[in-house]
């Protein structure tokens, strides 16, 4: 019980830090292209996460982790970053919260199928009424829409879920942030080729915020955040502690209530609500 509770605030504190990935990735895509933006991310974090392996003396994965490694690394350190950034293009990050909010329910699936792990079937109620709750709620906040945009989410969607399962099946042998790091090493080289290809032309029209978003997303959506959410997952169960996700939007909206003033309706206060009752309901029946 004390690791399971240990996990779902490890999980709970990677959500956080996650909230701000979507919005930061909407700013830098203002001042990188999505080939760069997530090639120099990649980069960047690959290379603290070398930093750290190298430090804490960690040995090398097994030769039979490789597969699932290269599995964690296309999903989130490649597919998710990528794509997501390419939909950004066309859609707002604000409509985007209607696929981030099936995010839960792709990475509950991938936990079964990946990990074994066996939800009762109330489980799988609640976490079809968060979803639900989610992009309702996103689409009732209005937004540009595309077909394009909408169709590089979904893939998005699938391939992170996967990546998230996979990792934490991982993270079990290997430990949370070994798992990130590793996977990003393994993408290393094809990350530093595609950052050294597509590098600006000239950095003096990158204006700041770019390169705050940039900053972020490497930092802490590719790797301290990792670090939180692989050991929730892998202590407290795939399938429950992926539906604290559902969460996420709503800690990126309140976030913009208190540092940018922005108001908070009572729609989100009572979807919230919803949503909290959802997550408490999944964590008694994962």
């Amino acid at each position: 019980m004390r690791q399971a509770t240990s996990g779902w605030g490890s999980g709970l504190l990677g959500v956080v830090i996650f909230s701000g990935s979507l919005p930061a990735t909407r700013v830098a895509v203002g001042g990188f292209t999505p080939l760069f933006l997530t090639s120099a991310r990649a980069v960047i974090a690959a290379l603290l996460g070398a930093g750290l392996l190298v430090l804490l003396k960690q040995r090398s994965p097994a030769r039979s982790d490789m597969a699932s490694l290269g599995i964690v690394a296309l999903g989130v350190v490649v597919g998710f970053p990528l794509l997501t950034a390419l939909a950004l293009q066309h859609v707002t990050s604000a409509h985007s919260i209607v696929f981030i909010g099936l995010l839960p329910l792709a990475t509950a699936i991938f936990g079964v199928i990946r990990g074994g792990e066996r939800p009762k079937p109330a489980f799988w109620l609640l976490s079809v009424i968060g979803s639900a709750a989610v992009a309702g709620f996103a689409l009732a906040q209005g937004g540009a829409t595309s077909l394009t945009g909408d169709l590089l989410m979904v893939a998005a969607i699938v391939l992170c879920g996967l990546g998230y399962a996979e990792g934490a099946v991982l993270s079990r042998r290997l430990g949370g942030w070994q798992v990130i790091s590793w996977a990003l090493l393994l993408a290393l080289p094809a990350m530093a080729i595609i950052a050294a290809v597509t590098v600006p032309d000239g950095w003096s029209g990158i204006a700041l915020p770019a390169w705050i978003g940039l900053a972020y997303v490497s930092v802490f959506s590719m790797l301290v955040g990792f670090v939180f959410w692989y050991r929730g997952l892998a202590l407290g169960g795939i399938a429950g502690v992926s539906q604290l996700q559902l969460l996420q939007p709503f800690f990126g909206l309140a976030l913009a209530g208190v540092l940018l003033g922005e108001p908070v309706a009572w729609q989100m206060v009572v979807v919230s609500a919803l949503v909290v009752l959802c997550v408490a309901g999944a964590k008694r029946f994962a």
